[in-house]
C-alpha cells in the first residue's frame, strides 16, 4: 500500500469524498455531517492507497495537541475516524503508517510526554495496544494505576464531555459508527486471546458502537520489541525538514512487517 500524511486544512475535496464513501461502505448510518465534524476537529490525516490503482483503501484522522495535567505539560495524539478495507486487514500498512506519522509529528510539535488517547469500538483496534506498547490501559492483567486513571478521565472528559461515562470508561456518541453485518462482532476463536476477551468484557456494547477509552505513553521505554522495529524503522530523525517544507508528504521508509498479527 502507498500512504500519505496530509495536513487536514490541505486535504483535497476528492480525498475527503473518497474517505466518506469508504466509511459509508462499511459502517451503518454514516452521516456526512458527522464525518465532517470529526474531520474539522483533527489536524492530520493518514491516507492509504492501493499500490496499483491509487484507490483509497483506508484512512485515519489524527489530532495532536498539547495540554497540562496536574502541573505537567504533556502532548496527546488522539485517533479519530479510522477504516481500512477488509481486503487489507491482514496488512500492517495502517500500523506502520500511524507509527511513522506520529514519529515525525512528535519530534516537531509535541511538548513533554506524549500519550496516545485511543477509543476503541473494535477488538482489532484494541489489539494493537499490546503489540505496540508495554504498558497500556485498561488491560486484563493489571489494574490501571491511580494517576493514569485520573489522566484518562481528564482527557476523556475534556475531549468527549457528556458522551463519556466515567464509571464505565466508555464513550457513546449520538451517531455511533457501527460496522455493517458480517464485519462486526468477535469470532469465538479470537476470545481465547486474553486481550480480546478482556475487551469483550469491558466493552460488551462495542457492536452498537460503544467506544472503550484507552491510553498508552508513546516513548522508547514503553515500546515492545515489535513497537521498536516500527518506531526506529520509520526513520525517527529522517523527515523533519521534509515535514516543514511540504504541505503533503509521503510516509517513506516503511519497515519490517509486524511479526505478531493484530
Amino acid at each position: 500500500m502507498k500512504n500519505r500524511l496530509v495536513r487536514r486544512d490541505e486535504l483535497a475535496s476528492d480525498d475527503a469524498d473518497a474517505m466518506f464513501l469508504l466509511l459509508d461502505k462499511y459502517f451503518q448510518g454514516a452521516k456526512r455531517e458527522v464525518f465532517e465534524e470529526d474531520l474539522i476537529n483533527k489536524n492530520w490525516i493518514i491516507l492509504l492507497y492501493g499500490e496499483d490503482d491509487n484507490q483509497l483503501q483506508g484512512f485515519s484522522t489524527l489530532l495532536l495537541y498539547n495540554t497540562e495535567f496536574e502541573g505537567d505539560k504533556i502532548s496527546v495524539v488522539y485517533s479519530g475516524d479510522t477504516i481500512v478495507d477488509p481486503s487489507a486487514w491482514t496488512s500492517s500498512a495502517l500500523a506502520r503508517s500511524w507509527v511513522a506519522a506520529v514519529n515525525e509529528l512528535q519530534t516537531r510539535y509535541s511538548q513533554g510526554k506524549l500519550y496516545w488517547l485511543l477509543i476503541s469500538a473494535g477488538y482489532r483496534t484494541y489489539r494493537f495496544l499490546p503489540v505496540f506498547g508495554r504498558d497500556f490501559y485498561p488491560r486484563y492483567d493489571m489494574e490501571t494505576p491511580e494517576k493514569t486513571s485520573r489522566l484518562m478521565h481528564f482527557l476523556a472528559k475534556s475531549r468527549f464531555g457528556k458522551n463519556y461515562d466515567k464509571s464505565l470508561g466508555i464513550v457513546r456518541f449520538p451517531h455511533p459508527h457501527i460496522l455493517r453485518e458480517g464485519l462486526h462482532g468477535i469470532p469465538s476463536e479470537r476470545l481465547h486471546d486474553p486481550h480480546i476477551n478482556f475487551f469483550q468484557q469491558r466493552n460488551p456494547g462495542h457492536i452498537y458502537g460503544d467506544e472503550l477509552v484507552c491510553l498508552t505513553e508513546v516513548s522508547e521505554e514503553n515500546l515492545t520489541a515489535a513497537g521498536k522495529r516500527l518506531w526506529f524503522g520509520s526513520g525517527k530523525k529522517g523527515h523533519i525538514s521534509e515535514l516543514s517544507q511540504k504541505k503533503v508528504i509521503p510516509i517513506a521508509n516503511m519497515i519490517h512487517k509486524l511479526e505478531s498479527s493484530i
